[in-house]
């Protein structure tokens, strides 16, 4: 069933401030359009992006927006922040209007950041229990050994929120570097799991979530939309929490 807030009629009710009555006769005079096609039904379903117009007023003409950005130690993942630049402060001013971060990272933290003004399309990855993988290249202080392979993959315990993290794969690429790929995203995870072998992180960069990598050509700082490619991507091997 469709909810009120999702009908054409109740967006132009409330839109134009008419009642229903004045909503059908627009209808029947064929004056409204959603995405381009003359609109003749009361309850026609309009998501958040179909293009509404009265004659030729746009009513909605909203586009959605997937942003690719390679985010820079010290930028922030926020809107707005009164000691730091934004994620937001990154992308050029006409397009920040209702996006909204998907996967933040911390302050000292780089590497690829999703933004959209989709709000589906983001939650559908970041819902709880969708478990989308991402990958991390990790700078420690001290050397690594295998027995941190094991760990990681066996999970750990952490009492502060009464969990066990699932199996994270970690793969050793040199005596400080690892490539760590996990499903979820607890406070500060992967600082904290490396922790337990008193081996502080001195680096912390993602390079994908899902199937999407992040673009080698962008420099930190740029950012570039996604192609629709890459839209798919961002959702391969997302599961159903209901699974």
């Amino acid at each position: 069933m469709i909810s009120p807030r999702g009908r054409l009629d109740s967006f132009l009710a409330k839109t134009l401030n008419i009642p229903k009555k004045a909503v059908r006769e627009l209808l029947k005079a064929e004056r409204v359009t959603v995405d381009g096609k003359a609109a003749l039904e009361m309850a026609l379903h309009i998501g958040p992006f179909r293009q509404i117009y009265l004659d030729e007023t746009a009513l909605r003409a909203e586009t959605p927006r997937y942003l690719m950005l390679h985010k820079p130690v010290g930028v922030v993942s926020a809107t707005k922040d009164k000691e730091h630049k934004t994620v937001l402060d990154l992308i050029p001013e006409a397009l920040r209007t209702g996006l909204h971060i998907v996967g933040r990272l911390d302050l000292n933290t780089s590497g690829l950041v999703l933004l959209s003004n989709d709000s589906r399309w983001s939650e559908s990855m970041m819902q709880p229990g969708a478990h989308v993988p991402k990958e991390y290249r990790v700078t420690l202080a001290n050397e690594l050994t295998e027995d941190y392979v094991a760990a990681f993959e066996r999970g750990f315990y952490f009492e502060t929120e009464n969990i066990t993290t699932l199996p994270a794969r970690l793969v050793i690429l040199g005596e400080r570097e690892a490539r760590v790929e996990l499903c979820e995203g607890k406070y500060h995870q992967i600082k904290r799991m490396f922790g337990r072998f008193q081996n502080p992180v001195v680096g912390l960069h993602r390079n994908r979530i899902g199937a999407l990598r992040l673009d080698p050509e962008l420099a930190p700082g740029q950012w570039r939309p996604l192609t629709e490619d890459e839209k798919l991507a961002c959702l391969q091997g997302v599961e159903s929490p209901n699974e």
